[in-house]
């Protein structure tokens, strides 16, 4: 999370007092992208404090936003450097900065580039004009599975506590008995593992052709059909293991794709919160039922 550069004016190139300014986040990954695809290009870079986050959500949260703009031109002493007033900003940073407002309280105008950095000399070249292609911001398959490790290292991390929390659980309710305990291990183990398959890279990679709206509907049924293909291969948990594993694994695979909001240009931030709203209880109330359902079969056996 301390992934960033300091805010400020860079140059690339040899620019001069009519070369473009660029405007991005400080997330570095952001800034790299930037610099790549304008590494010809003779420019400025005016790189806003966000807190480290990229410009989507940084616009989103107001970090990238109309008074850090503002008050980084005038830290930077832009108006002395440049000889123009024109700003050019990511069309993704449209819902943070109120154009009007900048030029009103600085000068500058901003212009909305286009949404990917690599068609920005293109843009340059067609007067800061953006074809419609431009202007689109698509979510294909490979940059669906670029960001399934981002989604799966956290929940394996998250998830190690509670595997280690289990198997000790099985330890003590089979007097020590290994293999008895890793019999009872078994069926927590394929719900935390399957979940976490369904919920963090099956869903995100099918995303488009998923039934519902909402993400966690998504995962939802993600979940359903990767519980009945793990109850069709375990055989031996009996009743309450088939019922520990159809109620558990579609609440944490639903709860695993909701994660996946963030990553994702489906959503909005008004939407998510209300999908928390009616989903988050339904997920904890089935991950809870899925334990206790376990924690009865382990008394019983």
């Amino acid at each position: 999370m301390s992934y960033r550069v300091d805010a400020g004016l860079y140059a690339t190139g040899k620019p001069t007092a009519e070369s473009p300014v660029f405007v991005t986040a400080n997330y570095k990954l952001t800034f790299d992208l930037l610099r790549r695809a304008i590494a010809s290009i003779d420019g400025w870079i005016l790189v806003l404090d966000t807190l480290g986050i990229n410009v989507w959500c940084a616009a989103g949260k107001g970090t990238f936003g109309t008074d850090e703009l503002v008050d980084r031109i005038e830290f930077s002493r832009l108006g002395d450097v440049v000889s123009h007033r024109k700003l050019i900003l990511p069309q993704l940073a449209g819902p943070g900065v109120a154009g009007y407002e900048v030029k009103k309280r600085s000068g500058f105008q901003v212009i909305y580039g286009p949404v990917r950095a690599e068609d920005i000399p293109e843009f340059l070249r067609q007067g800061l004009k953006a074809e419609e292609r431009m202007r689109i911001k698509d979510f294909r398959f490979m940059e669906r599975l670029a960001l399934v490790p981002m989604e799966v290292v956290p929940a394996v991390k998250s998830a190690l506590y509670a595997v280690a929390g289990l198997l000790v659980l099985c330890f003590l309710f089979a007097g020590l008995s290994t293999s008895k305990a890793l019999g009872w291990f078994v069926i927590p183990a394929a719900a935390i593992g399957t979940s976490i398959l369904a919920g963090a890279v099956l869903t995100p990679l099918l995303l488009p052709w998923l039934p519902g709206r909402a993400f966690s509907i998504k995962g939802f049924v993600v979940g359903i059909l990767s519980a009945l293909l793990v109850v069709s291969f375990i055989h031996s948990s009996g009743i309450l293991g088939m019922g520990v594993l159809l109620v558990s694994i579609p609440a944490m695979t639903a709860y695993l794709a909701m994660n996946f909001t963030g990553s994702s240009t489906f959503t909005s931030l008004s939407g998510v919160r209300k999908e928390m709203r009616f989903a988050l209880p339904l997920e904890i109330g089935g991950a809870g039922a899925g334990l206790l359902l376990w924690i009865i079969a382990l008394l019983g056996g």
